[in-house]
């Protein structure tokens, strides 16, 4: 079965050869929903999360994710105190 890219994730392969001192040490691809992500002044910041693997042919490869993570807005706290009649 071949890698398949989900939306919202990608992966990183190690480079083997690197053809001149600056090429990346790992290169890939992620697959990104620009429609669930928050965008300001034309600028997206994105957090990402990443697994160490292995393929089924034995490459080792970084697993990556967009981290859609937000937590829940906590809702102020009443003053419990108010019904206190004394």
């Amino acid at each position: 079965m071949a890698f398949e890219t989900k939306p919202q994730t990608g992966a990183l392969f190690a480079n083997k050869v690197k053809k001149h001192p600056k090429a990346p040490d790992y290169q890939g691809d992620l697959l990104i929903d620009v429609n669930q992500m928050e965008v300001n002044n034309g600028m997206m910041k994105i957090k990402l999360a990443g697994w160490k693997k292995q393929s089924a042919s034995g490459i080792m490869f970084l697993s990556i994710a967009v981290d859609t993570y937000k937590p829940k807005e906590q809702k102020p706290q009443e003053n419990e105190d108010e019904d206190v009649p004394f």
